[in-house]
């Protein structure tokens, strides 16, 4: 329709309008579904539906034409007070602004099939109410190309796109002049788009959209370059000018250290001039060749004449540098503000959604957003959408009870669904929050029982912490059948995963009939980070803060060995302890100071800490993508440039769990230098522990160390098997019920061993019947020791009948 490529086409700009219009719509009719004689809310969608049929007509859709005409008829009957647009009547209007919002073009047979069932339906309902004998219409047909009135703009009202008058000789689009039809409706929607609408006058130089815009769109942002001006711009460009801003910031830090550096230069000079004037007293006596005299006056001069040029310099160049900081500064801050988006851009369908779940549970819910305009990053918004739309249908389904069981609780018959975005220390904090029943902890217990992810008695222990924790398990539902809104177990798990994405949390509190409240807390930007600087093996590496649970310095005295592992004491239990030089597979450090710098990452089980060189101190990094070529890196994630110019490794902290994990699972973890390990090390009888009692083998491992005995745990039967196969020990002391291979088992095939049956033997068990103990010592057994008589000096003693003193 012309010439110019840049331009969109007629129907890229309709497709444009009719988005923005739907949104209205769909916005106004919600409000009319609380209060259907809303006057606002039918005038705004009465405008919507009437800029829509223009827009329609000048392109020549005559099925959006007709769609737009008989939504206009209910609104303007609703206003004239002929109708009154009960709950059905808006579930059809909201089935044609679905429908609006997808318009194309006339050769669409879908839009047209479903474009004439809704109009019939909204024709059937008019058939119903009293023409107005002084109803006028602000067009003549449906059909008809006449002129028609711009809408009515009241403060009251959002704004919304419309079509301004045509001249009454105009004629539909199809016949009218391209390029007039073009100007009219272009300058039209520039004019009075709202700041949702995007992209209608691109740029000279860029690229020509083939596609329209949406708010959510991936790939693209908006930057306003004037007010009621919109442009398209591509969200690599605006990465990339964040990232070089990014740098200009760095790079205008160097000036301060570079001015104090200079500082030094004048203090330098000053000494020099006064060495000068100490040499010019000093020659003052003695007469000197009048040549040689002017020499030194000359040198005296250009010295003091140097020093006053290099003072005014430098003043000059702390001045620079304030100004460059301060630019530099401003610039990174408005190239990230381009990123940012009105939290409202992502919840835009939100309000319809509850909507119709609710009513497709039976359930009344009054729907609230707080925060609209809390300004978020683009792309954690565009991760966003999927996770609320979990959390909300499952408050809805889970959360909400139907209107009889609240009116027989005491509660208003209607609930109250909340979503909450704020900005707070430095986080961006959502809440979704409801005023249900809470969540039923019995049956939360019953189903992680009945799907075997506990024992009973283990769910019984459980606090209602860690119960909720299940929540977020993949798979895990409450519901025992799947339904069009729940019971597959993908919600909060899904929600679990976009958080963790993020580097964020989430957490789940409730109070039992009152209702539920999810609270994700997020960074403000994926831009920039708060991070720990660390240093391993002479290398600068920074942790994101949001993954760092605690720094800590421990003494090496502090760390223990349970089950051949490294642990310390954390917060009431105790926590394996790895070092970073393991984790990034570099050099052990060479510092056998008596503590060690430690940070504590993870979660629950999964919760480590984590010896490093040594701290750095916090900062702020701006985050640069490392080049796609070089693949994902193990354990790191990005990298960054420090004030100093440097650049430093981001840590993968996700990636660090999963090294520990794979460490642990290989045997491949080294312990730190000193502590226990080299305590154990002095030891020249060393003992190994077979039980599968955690607390048994603790207990014998702590009674033996303390008396200088080297102690090695095995798990089974099998692990002890293995262990003696594969190193020295003096003494093998085993329980005899055990997983995959039992006590006896053991004994025998240590016995059987022509290298091993010289290795004694001592049978510690439960077991104290006289049958038992034969079997334990005809196994091969040096020595029998009933658990039911057990005490300490009597291990010890048997221990030391067995092999002697820890040191020999």
């Amino acid at each position: 329709m012309t010439d110019d490529p840049r331009r969109p086409s007629l129907i890229d700009l309709f497709r444009e309008e009719a988005r923005t219009q739907a949104r209205v719509l769909n916005d106004g009719l919600l409000a009319l579904d609380r209060a259907p004689r809303d006057a606002g809310a039918l005038e705004a969608c009465m405008r919507a539906a009437h800029s829509l049929k223009g827009a329609a007509r000048i392109v020549g859709v005559q099925v959006g034409v007709e769609l737009a005409h008989a939504m206009e008829d209910c609104f303007v009957a609703a206003q004239e007070g002929r109708a009154l647009l009960d709950v059905a009547w808006i579930d059809e209007l909201l089935r044609g602004v679905d429908i609006v919002a997808h318009i194309g073009n006339d050769e669409d047979e879908s839009a047209r099939d479903a474009v004439g069932t809704c109009v019939a339906s909204l024709q059937a309902r008019m058939a119903g109410v009293v023409p107005h004998s002084v109803a006028v219409r602000r067009d003549v047909a449906p059909t008809a190309a006449a002129p028609f009135e711009p809408a009515r703009s009241t403060a009251a009202e959002p704004p919304t796109a419309s079509v301004a008058s045509m001249p009454s000789g105009s004629s539909s689009g199809a016949d009218a002049d391209p390029d007039a039809a073009f100007n009219l409706l272009a300058d039209t929607l520039r004019a009075e788009a709202t700041p949702a609408l995007t992209a209608t006058t691109p740029a000279p130089d860029s690229t020509p959209a083939t596609t329209p815009s949406s708010s959510s769109a991936k790939g693209t942002s908006t930057t306003t370059t004037e007010p009621g001006r919109m442009l398209r711009v591509r969200a690599d460009n605006l990465d990339r000018l964040l990232s070089l801003s990014g740098e200009s910031l760095v790079e205008s830090r160097w000036l301060k250290p570079f001015a104090q550096s200079m500082l030094r230069v004048k203090r330098v000079q000053r000494d020099s001039t006064r060495a000068l004037d100490q040499l010019h007293e000093t020659l003052a006596d003695l007469k000197l060749d009048p040549r040689a005299q002017a020499a030194l006056e000359e040198v005296r001069r250009l010295t003091a004449e140097s020093q006053h040029l290099l003072a005014e310099r430098l003043a000059d160049l702390e001045s620079f540098d304030r100004r460059s900081t301060h630019l530099s500064q401003q610039l990174y801050d408005a190239a990230l503000q381009c990123r940012m988006r009105p939290f409202g851009d992502g919840t835009g369908g939100l309000a319809r959604m509850v909507r119709d779940v609710a009513r497709s549970l039976g359930k009344k819910v009054r729907w609230q957003l707080v925060g609209e305009s809390t300004q978020v990053d683009r792309d954690i918004l565009d991760l966003l959408e999927a996770p609320l739309g979990h959390m909300l249908r499952n408050a809805l389904d889970h959360g909400i009870e139907t209107p009889a069981v609240r009116l027989a609780c005491g509660k208003p018959e209607e609930g109250t669904l909340t979503l909450d975005a704020r900005h707070t220390a430095g986080a961006l904090l959502i809440t979704v929050s409801d005023d249900g029943a809470g969540i039923d902890l019995d049956a939360l217990r019953a189903s992680i029982v009945r799907k075997k992810l506990a024992s009973d008695e283990t769910a019984a222990r459980l606090s209602e912490a860690e119960l909720l924790e299940f929540l977020f398990l993949p798979g895990f539902s409450l519901r025992d059948q799947v339904t069009e809104v729940s019971g597959r177990g993908v919600g909060l798990d899904a929600v679990h995963d976009v958080v963790k994405r993020v580097r964020g949390t989430v957490r789940i509190t409730h109070e039992p009939g009152l209702g539920t409240r999810v609270q994700l807390q997020l960074p403000l930007t994926l831009s920039v980070i708060r991070s720990l600087l660390i240093e391993v093996a002479g290398e600068p590496y920074a942790v994101p803060l949001a993954h760092v649970n605690r720094t800590l310095h421990v003494s090496r005295a502090e760390i223990e060995l349970l089950e051949g592992h490294q642990h310390i004491a954390f917060s009431g239990r105790r926590i394996g302890v790895v070092t970073a030089h393991q984790i990034l597979d570099t050099a052990p450090p060479a510092d056998e100071s008596g503590t060690v710098s430690m940070i504590v990452i993870g979660d629950g089980p999964q919760t480590y800490g984590v010896v490093v060189d040594r701290f750095l101190g916090e900062r702020m990094l701006v985050v640069q993508p490392l080049d796609p070529r070089l693949g994902k890196i193990r354990n790191i994630t990005a990298g960054a440039l420090m004030e100093n110019g440097d650049p430093v490794l981001i840590a993968d902290v996700d990636d660090w769990l999963r090294s520990v994990e794979r460490l642990v699972a290989g045997g491949d973890l080294k312990h730190t230098q000193h502590g226990v390990a080299h305590a154990a090390q002095r030891a020249t009888r060393r003992v190994l522990v077979v039980d599968d009692s955690l607390t048994v083998r603790e207990l014998e491992r702590k009674l033996l160390a303390t008396r200088g005995y080297d102690v090695t745990i095995a798990v089974d039967g099998m692990d002890g098997w293995n262990a003696v196969r594969g190193e020295r020990f003096d003494l093998v002391i085993t329980d005899i019920d055990m997983p995959r291979m039992d006590g006896i088992e053991l004994v025998t095939l240590i016995k059987r061993d022509p290298q091993l049956q010289s290795l004694p033997v001592m049978i510690v068990s439960y077991k104290d019947r006289e049958e038992d103990r034969r079997a334990g010592l005809n196994a091969g057994a040096d020595y029998y020791l009933a658990k039911g008589s057990f005490h300490d000096e009597a291990l010890l003693d048997a221990v030391r009948d067995l092999i002697g003193e820890a040191y020999g």
